[in-house]
């Protein structure tokens, strides 16, 4: 079979409103979101003239992604701070899951020539220390500077007389070695106390230091009447307080819920923006992105009305179009650096070099279901369109060897070529999957196959089409579509119309993620060879 081309897309997801550019460097304007993709619980920080970004990827590995930009609108990914958690079997799909885990709003910082990043799992015992992580360079290699108590959504600060400090929960705070190696005993702190109108969390700490004062953003989730999702700043002259407090965003955006948790970055030239999350259905979590103008010493976030504006200007022109998702063809010597597997992966069970120019994904573990299958790689699936598929040699299936290509998360649309005693049936299914609230161990995974058909060849193309338009097509909810070709030219729709693409912050409190698998469910020994993973993002 002839190798399908790697197609590059320009996904230029990310972007900024600039200070005034001339004609003749103004570029098509910005949209919001900036990046229409699950990228939650950012923080940014700006070295010299490159931005840096990092995000939540819970139960994904490697975790902790680090994206870099020159003009806050190209963005792509250049490393991971860790390649795996090892404290729990769960974060190896045993003795329970990680769904919804693991790594969870990292703070990143720079200070004297070093990066550091510092998160804490959300989980409990050891699994839920507090790591603090540090490389020369973003890109890494990273290293395991100390491990310490949890602090939930916590934020590491250098201030400029060399004390360093961790602030965390709702407004404490703790000071640490100059080492980073432990905090010091008695050094605990409740900085503020909630006000009355604050009715419910308070979490999501960034820490900045701007004219001397000290600014403390959060995410503030009022419930009362007429309240919203908020981003909130306490400031202080003084780390340790008094601190006062202000609401510098209240807006909804898109037609959906209001925006709230992020940070904010200023530029070479002084000017600032504030990178700020929305929750937006099954694409997940997605970053809008606002100019910040500084009011009375306060940084309010937004347009002159202070909502998230729906366009805006790039801060650059003629920067090269990159992207944070991408098609891979498999011929390179190690798996493209925008890939995640779910879970740890098993490395002795995929491979690059055992078929050049492929990755084979090799059944490694008799599993019941898709949720505990090992080794299922992803990548995102970005708005407002996208398309991606897959060619798979499904020649050395097994008995009961289910693979394929899935729109995957808690609810997942999937379509599996199963084998069935010598023969091989392609089937489009919904699948769904119940967790323990603890230990987030599988209690249950519903199948419910819409469509089934024989096959006979070897070789099969799938493809996957999602759309997070807005009320697209007046359905009111993110929709994927499902195709399969036997020649890679003619395609034929399978399964559910519109297939309804959920986000569930009870269970992977994740958006849907493009999923290439291969497990057995009666024995080991079967493989896939995947020959391409084509995407293209649509407008």
């Amino acid at each position: 079979m002839r190798k399908l081309k790697n197609i590059l897309v320009a996904c230029c997801l990310l972007t900024v409103v600039g200070s005034p550019l001339s004609a003749q460097t103004q570029q098509a304007p910005i949209q919001n979101p900036m990046l229409w993709a699950d990228v939650p619980d950012p923080d940014v920080i700006r070295v010299g003239d490159t931005f840096y970004l990092v995000s939540t990827t819970m139960h994904l590995m490697p975790g902790a992604p680090i994206m870099k930009s020159k003009d806050l609108k190209n963005w792509e990914t250049v490393g991971y701070v860790f390649d795996r958690l090892t404290d729990s079997p769960k974060y190896d799909l045993q003795q329970g899951t990680a769904y919804g885990r693991g790594q969870w709003a990292t703070s990143l910082k720079y200070h004297n020539g070093r990066f550091y990043a510092l998160l804490a799992p959300n989980e409990q015992g050891a699994m839920g220390d507090t790591y603090i992580f540090t490389a020369e360079k973003a890109e890494g290699p990273w290293t395991i500077l100390s491990r310490m108590r949890h602090f939930h959504d916590c934020s590491l600060f250098f201030d400029d007389d060399g004390r360093v400090y961790v602030i965390y929960g709702t407004g404490e705070l703790m000071e640490l070695k100059p080492d980073l190696s432990d905090v010091i005993e008695g050094t605990h702190q409740k900085i503020f106390e909630r006000e009355a109108d604050e009715t419910g969390l308070l979490e999501g700490s960034r820490v900045i230091k701007h004219n001397g004062k000290y600014y403390l953003l959060m995410i503030s989730q009022a419930y009362a009447p007429g309240r919203h999702r908020r981003e909130v700043c306490y400031r202080a002259d003084d780390i340790h307080g008094p601190y006062e407090k202000a609401v510098i965003l209240e807006s909804d955006f898109g037609g959906f819920p209001y925006v709230g948790q992020g940070t904010i970055v200023d530029t070479e030239h002084g000017d600032w923006y504030a990178i700020i999350f929305q929750d937006r259905g099954g694409v997940g979590r997605v970053l809008t992105l606002s100019p910040v103008r500084w009011l009375d010493g306060w940084p309010m976030i937004g347009d002159e009305n202070g909502r998230v504006p729906e366009t805006m200007r790039p801060l650059k022109s003629n920067q090269p179009a990159t992207s944070i998702v991408n098609s891979d063809d498999f011929a390179g010597q190690k798996l493209a650096i925008d890939w995640q597997w779910n879970h740890n992966p098993v490395d002795a069970a995929w491979s690059l070099t055992e078929r050049p120019g492929f990755l084979r994904l090799k059944t490694n573990r008799v599993v019941p279901n898709l949720y505990l299958a090992p080794n299922t790689l992803t990548q995102r699936m970005p708005g407002p369109q996208c398309s991606a598929t897959v060619t798979l040699d499904v020649s050395h299936l097994k008995d009961g060897d289910c693979a394929g290509f899935a729109a995957f998360n808690d609810e997942s649309g999937v379509l599996a070529v199963k084998k069935r005693g010598k023969k091989l049936f392609l089937e489009m299914s919904e699948t769904s999957v119940q967790l323990t609230d603890r230990d987030k161990e599988v209690t249950k995974a519903d199948e419910k196959v819409v469509e089934s058909i024989p096959l006979s060849v070897s070789t099969i193309y799938l493809r996957i089409d999602a759309d997070f338009r807005p009320n697209g097509q007046n359905r009111g909810y993110d929709a994927a579509n499902f195709f399969y070709s036997l020649d890679g030219q003619q395609w034929q729709q399978i399964g559910t119309k519109d297939y309804h693409m959920r986000f569930d912050w009870r269970r992977f409190f994740m958006g849907s993620k493009f999923a290439i698998f291969c497990y057995a469910t009666k024995r080991t020994g079967g493989y896939i060879d995947v020959d391409a993973f084509n995407f293209v993002l649509k407008p």
